[in-house]
């Protein structure tokens, strides 16, 4: 009898994954249907019934089954649980492993022993950045990676090709950044900034900072140190 019910259970199991599995491909198929020009990525269930997360074109899209009506820029939120379902799946969806980010092309900060990771993509102009900047500078045993990522207008590549030409790109950095002390160096030499630029419209970043940690989850924007501690601790526990 033990036997007959272990293999109706594995047989409804199995019944319900193709459903699931059916009902997914059908979101995928209305949605690359109606907009074929979306590159739609994956198709997942949310928590609400009838309701489908499409990630697609580097963002998150909800949708019915039937991809009639479509919720754009929208944040699916965890009321009990008070979390946003919708950055955690958007961390998790657009993580890169962090021998995939390409570390020759950014230049070094070490702290202490620098047993941690951590790399980010700024400009130098950037607001966030200097801010991002202040906090980082009270964060011990890690090593930045530092990508030039100078998305904000002319000024922006002229001073990051300034600050790769440095002798000292560290120094010249943190004097822009900290110190309010433009780079002067001429910023003629080879700089790997088109790479860069290439490699992050590829991974969609669109904004700076964007930071990656050693776990590979992505966190845009400037956060504070404690969050900076917080996700430098998750990730040296999971890459242990």
């Amino acid at each position: 009898m033990q036997k007959i019910i272990a293999v109706i259970t594995v047989l409804l199991l199995a019944c319900v994954s193709t459903i699931a599995g059916a009902s997914e491909a059908t979101v995928r198929a209305a949605m690359q249907k109606k907009y074929p020009d979306i590159a739609v990525e994956s198709v997942t269930k949310t928590p609400l019934a009838g309701i489908y997360e499409v990630f697609a074109n580097g963002q998150l899209i909800y949708t019915d089954e039937k991809a009639a009506y479509l919720f754009l820029d929208a944040h699916l939120i965890d009321t009990e649980k008070k979390t946003n379902l919708t950055e955690e799946r958007m961390n998790r969806l657009t993580a890169i492993k962090f021998d995939q980010l390409p570390l020759d092309l950014a230049f070094k900060k070490i702290k202490g022993k620098g047993t941690r990771q951590l790399a980010y993509f700024g400009d130098p102009n950037c607001g966030y950045c200097k801010r991002f900047e202040q906090d980082l500078a009270k964060v011990n045993d890690v090593t930045v990676y530092v990508f030039l990522y100078p998305v904000l207008g002319p000024d922006s590549m002229t001073k990051a090709k300034s600050i790769w030409c440095s002798k000292d790109r560290v120094k010249a950095w943190d004097d822009q950044l900290v110190n309010g002390i433009a780079p002067t160096a001429p910023g003629s030499c080879d700089t790997p900034i088109e790479k860069i630029l290439a490699f992050g419209r590829q991974k969609n970043i669109t904004g700076t900072p964007t930071m990656f940690f050693a776990d590979g989850q992505r966190v845009p924007g400037a956060i504070p140190i404690d969050q900076i501690e917080q996700h430098l601790l998750i990730a040296a526990k999971s890459t242990n």
